[in-house]
This record gives structure tokens, C-alpha cells and sequence, in this order.
């Protein structure tokens, strides 16, 4: 059990939790809430001994604080050659452990250390372990390849997921997740949702996705104005509960205001008056004693909406033939092909499939962030098209602030604009102050994705292009998101992992998989359930290959020669050899075809990788070089600049490592 008792914590100025309290019982699943700053992420650093508290007490079973007790996801990817594998496996600290008394007991040559060492080693299920990894890294979404590649190779949304498989790995009673969906497609939350629910310790996870906390906890721990609530039920009973109890204390404070009001206008009518003098100062006595009760404050509620299209073309797109993927100077890479679709004004539609299979690669192409591979795209007369990308700096420029975007912005659609009536629009956004002039560079996720919706919001288009819209909003800003495209009028595609704004936008989804585009005739529900069934399928697929792998029959050992039964005829020699050349031409004009299909991808990864070697070597002179105390202010100021440059270049250089890398695997497969 957890218990928090009176609990304060400051960090900075900045007071995130005082006189909170709190029990948390053995084998709760709690979903802990609140909006974004609230302190969320410093009350899993104070369970994990990372902060120290200012004033309470926290108190948590000493079985729980000891190695392997407690897991949670590391924020920080150690650089290592070691196989996504076995870096999974390092995870289940109580196996670490026991692999490293046998290498003891064996360097001491000590038979009765031996023999316990081996004992606790079968306790950890050592003879199942890496199978264990191995269905993890595959319920996340690796690949056969991938399993063994090493850490060093994956991007930062990958190393994230191989750092999750790895708290999942560990034998733990308390689990700490925060934000453990974000870099997952619905396949692989799907299967997490259900990893999750046979977990047997206790949960903690924080988490902005609403149907994910509904499916995997039964308490929320909210946090709110520094203090902590518990409600039992997961997010959609936490709302209803909450609303009752703010109602509840709205009326009781309304009540209260008029009792004090009866009050002090008796005191000001007699208190002048020797009959009832006596009668007045009971009075202010009663006001004296009474609990004050306060007025229900709650964050500012944050909403938009997108304003009126100027003209709904119908149709708004034509796709025919449209080959989508990459071009560089040594070929191009397809990735979706023969996609052949209209798009019309009114549709809501959302995109599905897992990662890698081109989702992001179709939307880009219809925003015109890169050329169609072949085929044609015809627009509607009069389209305009709203684009949120994934990685909101293909948009957004680090240097500048959001009122320079927005003066930017309006010379090319509203010239008349002035520079108040930009300041004004910002501040529906949440962007007041001196923030208008803070550049991007230094802004939250959160404040990032707001101002692409507010860019977005200012052209006025009539078909929005949505890549994972919610990856850095909290709960109140994709509720008011979900609003805001339910009032559009146009035409909307919508590529997330957000179940819930998918349910309540999209009455149609497109599946994009195995390099092709189709209708998915069903809702989120039965695309769930196809999920499953591809998994069973395949791992049915496993199951029988290993099977007739194992009943496969060895050589025959050599023996005396005996009377042979009567056989049907064998093949002749010269037929077999005929038909074993007509195999190996086969096979090699496969191969040579396959060879020029992945030389040029092959080509495009090695100078990525490259030049990811460089940037990460320049990036740790720089961190170097920062850290010496003689530094001059403008040279630090400099040096921080270029390294903010050189981490982002390094996270675009992932992202594009991983597409190549998926494509590349996507035709090795066939």
C-alpha cells in the first residue's frame, strides 16, 4: 500500500503539491490526471526517491523500493550495440541477478553456491526468458529482423517502445507509466491495453487518452490546485463523479453566501440597538466559526472552432493511380501504390494501419509536403487544405514567435490583419503576454501543436489533413479539438492513435496495409477485433512452422544396403537437374530484381546514418563544451542554439531512418 500523508513539494518558486494526501492499495490499477504542469511527472519522480519532499510523509513497502521492485519507463536511451533483445531482457533485474550469482559461484568454483545460484535462476524462468522479450517486442510492433538489431539502429519513437518493453520486462510489484502510448499505432495499444489488464502489481499510469485509462484502470488519482482526489473508476466515471462534486459544492457554497449575507445585514440592522445587541454579537460569533467555504474554481477551459469554408469543392480530391513514398537522387521509393479514391466535402474520414505502412506518407503527399512517386492528384477548384503534421517543425520555424508566424501568415491570406487583431486571436490559444514573442524552440509539445491549430484555424480551409493531431494535448485541449471538428463544415482525414477523438470525428476509415489503400468496411471496434485476429493468425502461422520444423525427420545414418520395397518411379536425374537450373535462374533473377529495388534505399540509409553519426558526435562536443565553467555568455548562448539546431536535425534524421528502414523490410519480405 501507498500512502501519502500531507505531502508538499516545491520545485523552484513554484509550489506543486502541498498538504496533498492519498492511499493507493496492492494491485490497484490508478489513472493519475491533471492538466498538463500540474506535477503529474514530479509525483512519480518523488515515488522513485529521484526528488525530495518539503514537508509529509510517503510511505511505501520496503519490498516494493528494492531492485526489481518498482519499474518504469527511462527517459534517457543509453547508447549500446547490445540487441533489442537483450536490452529487453536486462529489464528483469531479478533474472540479471541470478545470471550473475551462477557466473560467481562458478568463478569460486563453489558447488553449494552453484547449485542455489542455479535454483534461483530456474525461479526467474530463465530457460523461457528470451521468448518472453521477444513476445513483448512483437506485441509493440517489431519485426522478425528487429529483434536482434541493434539498440543503436532504432529512432527515438522506437527506443522509446524498446525502453517500455523493458519495464514490462522487469518482475515488478509497482509499475510507473507516463504517457506510455504516444509513440504507439492502435496495433500495438491495442495489445498493450491487454498486457496491461493481467498485470497483477500495482499501476500508476499517467495518461491523456481517455479510452486507454477506461481500459486499464479502476481508480483515478486526480491532481488539481496542488492537491490530490481519489475517485473509484476509471476517466469517464472520474468525469462523472467530478461534475457531481463540483455541483455539489457550487450549491453548498452558494447556500453558505446567503446565510452570511442574512447575517451581516442583521448585524449592520441591530448591532446599534441595546435590545438587540446581544443578538447581533452571537451573530458575529456565528460568522467567526463558520468554515468558509471557497468557490469552485476550476482550470480555464479552453476551446475554438475552425471558421466557415469559403467554398465546399465537390470533389475535393481525385486519386487515381497515385503511387505515394520518396525520391532521391538514386531512385525513387514507393511505399503506397495504385491508390485509386475521391475525397468529398463533408466526409470524416480516418486513416488506420500500423506504423510504417505509409499513413503519414499518404497524408504528406495530399499536403504537398512531397511529390507524388506516380499517378495523378486532381484538386477541386477552390481547395484549401489544412495541414497538422506529426512532427509540428515541418510547419513551424525554431527562431520565431507566434505573433511573428501569425504576421507571416496574414500577408499571404488576410493582409488587411493588424498586428491587435493577431494578438487577440493568439490569445484564444492560450498565447498572451510576452509568450506571442517566444520562439519555438523553447515551447512545451503541448504549446506547439496550439499554435499549428491556430495557423491552421487562420486560413480558413475546407479539408483538413490531421497527422496525430493529440500527441502533446492534454484531455481538455483534444476535448475542445474533438468539438472543433464536429462544428467544421469541411472535409476532414484524420491519421491517431486517439480512439476516442477517432469515435466521436470519423464515420469512415481507409486501411492502409501491405503497400495499398482500402475501404475498412466496420467501426474502431471491429478494426480491434480484425487486430486480433491478424495476431492469432500469425502467431497460429509461428506455431505451425515451428511444429512441422520440429516433426521435420533427420538424415537416415548409413547402413547396409537391403532389399527395397517397390517404389513408384524416381524422377531422372537429367529431369531433376533440369528442373533445379530452372530454379536457380528463377531464384537469381528474383535476387537480381529484389537487389536493384533495395540498392537505392540501401544507398539513402548509409548517408542518413552517416550523418547521424556526425550530428550526434557534434552534439556531444557541444554538451562538452558547455559544461566548462569559463564559458562566455554570448558562446554559451550560441552553443545552446546550435545544439537545440543539431537535436532537432537528429530527431528528423530518425524519423526519416525509420520509414526507410520499414520500406526496406516491407520489400525484403515481398
Amino acid at each position: 500500500m501507498i500512502t501519502l500523508k500531507n505531502i508538499t513539494l516545491r520545485r523552484g518558486t513554484k509550489v506543486v503539491l502541498q498538504g496533498a494526501s492519498a492511499t493507493l492499495h496492492g494491485g490497484e490499477k490508478v489513472g493519475l490526471i491533471g492538466r498538463n504542469g500540474a506535477g503529474k511527472s514530479s509525483l512519480f519522480s518523488l515515488l522513485t526517491g529521484r526528488l525530495q519532499l518539503d514537508g509529509g510523509d510517503i510511505e511505501i513497502p520496503p519490498s516494493w523500493l528494492a531492485p526489481g521492485g518498482m519499474a518504469e519507463v527511462a527517459q534517457n536511451m543509453p547508447e549500446t550495440d547490445d540487441s533489442a533483445t537483450d536490452f529487453v531482457l536486462q529489464g528483469d533485474t531479478r533474472l540479471m541477478m541470478a545470471r550473475q550469482a551462477v557466473a560467481d559461484a562458478e568463478a569460486s568454483d563453489d558447488g553449494h553456491a552453484m547449485g542455489e545460484a542455479y535454483a534461483a535462476l530456474a525461479d526467474a524462468g530463465d530457460f523461457d526468458a528470451p521468448a518472453r522479450a521477444q513476445a513483448l517486442l512483437m506485441g509493440l510492433g517489431f519485426k522478425g529482423p528487429q529483434l536482434e538489431a541493434p539498440v543503436n539502429s532504432f529512432s527515438g519513437g522506437w527506443r522509446m517502445r524498446l525502453q517500455l518493453a523493458r519495464a514490462l520486462m522487469c518482475p515488478s510489484q509497482l509499475l510507473l507509466l507516463d504517457e506510455p502510448t504516444n509513440h504507439l499505432d492502435l496495433d500495438a495499444l491495442v495489445w498493450l491495453e491487454a498486457w496491461l489488464q493481467r498485470y497483477e502489481g500495482t499501476m500508476i499510469v499517467i495518461s491523456h487518452d481517455r479510452e486507454f485509462l477506461d481500459a486499464v484502470t479502476k481508480v483515478t488519482l486526480h491532481l488539481d490546485e496542488t492537491k490530490l482526489t481519489r475517485y473509484t473508476g476509471g476517466y469517464t466515471a472520474f468525469e462523472f463523479m467530478r461534475a457531481e462534486r463540483m455541483s455539489q459544492q457550487a450549491a453548498a457554497y452558494a447556500k453558505q453566501q446567503d446565510r452570511i449575507a442574512h447575517l451581516n445585514k442583521f448585524i449592520a440592522r441591530f448591532k446599534a440597538k441595546a435590545s438587540k445587541a446581544k443578538q447581533a454579537q452571537s451573530r458575529v460569533k456565528a460568522l467567526e466559526r463558520m468554515e468558509k467555504l471557497g468557490p469552485v474554481l476550476t482550470a480555464a477551459d479552453f476551446e475554438f472552432e475552425f471558421r466557415e469554408p469559403e467554398s465546399l469543392p465537390n470533389p475535393m480530391l481525385a486519386l487515381r493511380d497515385l503511387d505515394c513514398g520518396y525520391r532521391n537522387d538514386d531512385g525513387d521509393i514507393t511505399i503506397v501504390k495504385g491508390i485509386n479514391r475521391s475525397v468529398m466535402p463533408g466526409q470524416r474520414i480516418g486513416i488506420l494501419g500500423a506504423n510504417g505502412q505509409g499513413k503519414s506518407t499518404l497524408v504528406k503527399t495530399l499536403a504537398h509536403m512531397q511529390p507524388p512517386i506516380a499517378g495523378t492528384i486532381t484538386e477541386g477548384k477552390g481547395l484549401s487544405i489544412g495541414y497538422f503534421a506529426q512532427q509540428e517543425l515541418d510547419v513551424l520555424q525554431l527562431d520565431s514567435g507566434p505573433l511573428l508566424h501569425m504576421i507571416r501568415l496574414a500577408k499571404q491570406v488576410s493582409p488587411q490583419a493588424r498586428e491587435q487583431e493577431l494578438r487577440d486571436f493568439l490569445g484564444r490559444f492560450r498565447f498572451v503576454g510576452d509568450m506571442v514573442n517566444q520562439p519555438v524552440g523553447q515551447m512545451s509539445g503541448g504549446e506547439k501543436a496550439r499554435l499549428v491549430l491556430a495557423l491552421i484555424v487562420w486560413q480558413r480551409p475546407n479539408l483538413l489533413l490531421l497527422d496525430e493531431p493529440t500527441n502533446h494535448l492534454d484531455l481538455t485541449t483534444r476535448e475542445a479539438l474533438s468539438m472543433a471538428l464536429n462544428g467544421f463544415e469541411g472535409t476532414v482525414m484524420l491519421v491517431s492513435h486517439d480512439r476516442a477523438l477517432l469515435r466521436e470525428v470519423c464515420d469512415e476509415f481507409w486501411l492502409v496495409t501491405k503497400g495499398g489503400v482500402s475501404e475498412f468496411d466496420g467501426d474502431l471496434d471491429d478494426y480491434q477485433k480484425w487486430l486480433l485476429e491478424q495476431s492469432r493468425l500469425q502467431a497460429a502461422e509461428m506455431k505451425a512452422a515451428a511444429k512441422q520444423a520440429a516433426a521435420a525427420p533427420a538424415p537416415a545414418p548409413v547402413a547396409a544396403p537391403v532389399a527395397a520395397p517397390v517404389a513408384a518411379p524416381a524422377p531422372s536425374p537429367a529431369a531433376s537437374s533440369g528442373n533445379r537450373k530452372e530454379e536457380r535462374k528463377a531464384q537469381a533473377e528474383a535476387n537480381q530484381k529484389l537487389a536493384a529495388q533495395t540498392k537505392p534505399i540501401k544507398q539513402e540509409l548509409a548517408k542518413v546514418e552517416q550523418r547521424l553519426g556526425s550530428a550526434s558526435e557534434e552534439r556531444d562536443r557541444i554538451g562538452e563544451a558547455l559544461a566548462d565553467p569559463a564559458l562566455g555568455s554570448n558562446e554559451r548562448v550560441d552553443l545552446g542554439r546550435k545544439l537545440k539546431e543539431l537535436g532537432d536535425e537528429i530527431d528528423e534524421l530518425e524519423a526519416k531512418w525509420l520509414n526507410l528502414s520499414e520500406s526496406l523490410q516491407l520489400l525484403q519480405q515481398g
